[in-house]
């Protein structure tokens, strides 16, 4: 996704987003419709996601303010410079203009339950992230206190490996980390009592953070989305196997089905995604901003 502007420089394109410095205090994030999983970025787009992305995002961001400030200048496109407001079709709904900062080199993740990679982690060790945890405890149960459990943040195509906190201190120091996990886990433990009130069990997701001029940790990129989060129905959740989800999770679920006949060994990316996959995913992203928030997704 571009935006043909002399005035805007393209700075990076992530899984999903797309970056533009607008000068040296000011970025534009655009949400593309890509989808990852695997460690690749898949060839086929999920219509309006980047839209349910960014307006998440920013439902999040306001309710989580009180706990640490963030990233977001503006999202109004009257607000954004004259440059960009000439690419206001392409950008309504899913770009923010946003602080420019030091992006932390570490995934800040938070789990309350068992699932995922934290699951695999359990089994094999009964450890998540260094954090040994009670035995016998069965996939999806709820932790008895959330833990954080931190990634590497790797390029696309790579796959982030696991850190302890011991890890994220040696590589920035023991006060930024200790700031990390103490933000990461306040934003988690506030976005699973306000999910909970909604219907929704958050059972794990990632943050990212960055450090504005004055050295301030700063909530950055997206928060809280299905991209980010696993998102389980609260009616339904019962632990002792994989749960019903409104995140991404139904597309690895089909990658890894004899119906897509792709092998995450095979070397080779995953195949296209068939419409009638493209079209649930979009509904459970639908799905998911509407439970959380009360509202229909604007600009759809």
């Amino acid at each position: 996704m571009g935006v043909p502007s002399a005035d805007v420089t393209h700075l990076h394109s992530g899984k999903v987003r797309d970056l533009y410095a607008l000068d040296d205090d000011l970025v534009l994030v655009v949400a593309s419709d890509r989808i990852s999983a695997f460690d690749h970025v898949l060839s086929t787009p999920i219509p309006d996601k980047g839209v349910v992305l960014t307006q998440l995002s920013l439902w999040w961001f306001s309710r989580l303010a009180d706990l640490m400030p963030n990233h977001v200048v503006t999202a109004d496109i009257a607000e954004y410079p004259a440059a960009l407001r000439d690419q206001a079709s392409m950008l309504r709904g899913r770009s923010m203009l946003c602080r420019r900062l030091s992006m932390v080199p570490v995934e800040a993740v938070a789990r309350g339950y068992l699932a995922g990679s934290g699951w695999a982690s359990y089994q094999a060790s009964g450890t998540i992230a260094g954090h040994q945890l009670p035995p016998g405890l069965t996939e999806a149960t709820r932790l008895p206190d959330a833990i954080f459990t931190p990634t590497t943040k790797a390029p696309i195509g790579e796959h982030d490996e696991p850190l302890t906190l011991d890890a994220v201190v040696a590589l920035v120091g023991a006060e930024v980390a200790g700031r990390l996990r103490d933000l990461t886990l306040s934003a988690y433990e506030k976005a699973h009592a306000v999910a909970l009130a909604r219907g929704l069990v958050v059972a794990d997701t990632k943050f990212e953070f960055g450090q504005d001029k004055a050295g301030t940790i700063t909530l950055a990129d997206e928060v809280l989305t299905p991209d980010s989060s696993r998102f389980w129905p609260a009616a339904s959740w019962s632990p002792g196997g994989p749960q019903t989800s409104f995140d991404k999770q139904y597309v690895r679920d089909w990658l890894v089905s004899d119906e897509s006949g792709w092998s995450r060994d095979s070397g080779k990316p995953p195949p296209p995604l068939p419409p009638d996959v493209v079209g649930e995913t979009r509904a459970k992203y639908i799905e998911a901003y509407q439970l959380l928030t009360g509202e229909p997704v604007p600009y759809l």
